[in-house]
């Protein structure tokens, strides 16, 4: 159900004034709705009688709303923004708040096996709890250099291409108006590696040949309905994950797919913890089948 809404996490840190910004030019691309949400658990148990939360703690709250309204209305302005303060463990809360948005935006905390995500929760402890598409941000990524040029990429597996995915991909090429590159890694046949020089090279030749029409096949009824959206397709003969990446230098925002709630258990998968981990750009996680 669309809500017209997207809902972005702010804690006060670069981070999530990136994710704010990020999620306020799509806004913006949209003609949707900013949602700012401040989540945050008191430092000590309430006893009867004690003063409301807002007076708990009054100026932190307030202060990172204020802040992330400014950047957003200076960024983007004209977008609706409206601000929302919860007394409530953060990933709960953005859990409750995604039920009510198209979009969770959220700021990634650094690169490596250690990155945190906004407001204090690990991102990826989000991802399978939500049925809508989740936009990590890098402060450090130059998201304004980024939008003025680059392509939208995708990662496209062929055995469960995902219309969720695909549907996000064309349509966030589309509202930019720039190319989409459809990426698509393939592990060589385990025999390939048996054969001679030339045997093998015709091994490799074939496997691409096919990844390469399967690819354009899964692309075709989506090229048909968004024809003003150039597609660039990408086989390359490595393991998804590298290949991903490798496919993702210049975009401006990579997106990935996972499969849609009430798998259990719910998963992820290596190709989302290596594009969200060293992706150069915002990583979009899309839920899809």
């Amino acid at each position: 159900m669309i809500q017209n809404v997207l809902t972005v996490g702010v804690d006060g840190t670069p981070h999530a004034l990136a994710a704010a910004q990020w999620a306020a030019h799509e806004a913006r691309l949209r003609q949707s709705r900013l949602r700012l949400l401040t989540a945050w658990q008191p430092l000590t148990a309430q006893s009867r009688g004690a003063a409301p939360w807002v007076q708990e703690m009054p100026h932190w709250p307030d202060r990172v709303i204020e802040e992330a309204r400014s950047a957003v209305e200076a960024a983007e302005p004209g977008v609706s923004v409206e601000a929302v303060l919860v007394r409530e463990r953060p990933l709960d809360a953005l859990t409750e708040a995604a039920e009510r948005a198209d979009l969770l935006a959220l700021g990634s905390r650094g690169l490596g096996p250690v990155a945190r995500f906004a407001l204090g929760e690990t991102g990826l402890d989000l991802v399978p709890r939500v049925a809508v598409p989740i936009v990590l941000v890098r402060a450090q990524q130059d998201s304004a250099a980024a939008e003025e040029a680059g392509s939208i990429g995708v990662g496209v597996s062929l055995h469960d291409a995902g219309e969720g995915l695909l549907a996000f991909a064309f349509e966030a090429a589309a509202r930019r108006a720039v190319p989409l590159r459809a990426v698509h890694g393939r592990n060589l046949p385990p025999f390939a590696d048996d054969r001679d020089g030339a045997t093998e090279r015709a091994s490799a030749e074939e496997a691409a040949r096919c990844a390469r029409e399967e690819l354009s096949e899964a692309l075709r009824p989506w090229r048909e309905e968004f024809r003003d959206v150039r597609v660039e397709e990408q086989v390359v003969l490595e393991s998804p994950a590298p290949a991903l990446l490798h496919g993702a230098a210049g975009c401006q925002l990579l997106i990935v797919g996972r499969p849609h709630l009430g798998r259990l258990p719910p998963r992820i998968g290596h190709v989302v913890h290596a594009a969200v981990h060293h992706a150069p750009c915002p990583v979009a996680i899309v839920p899809h089948g």
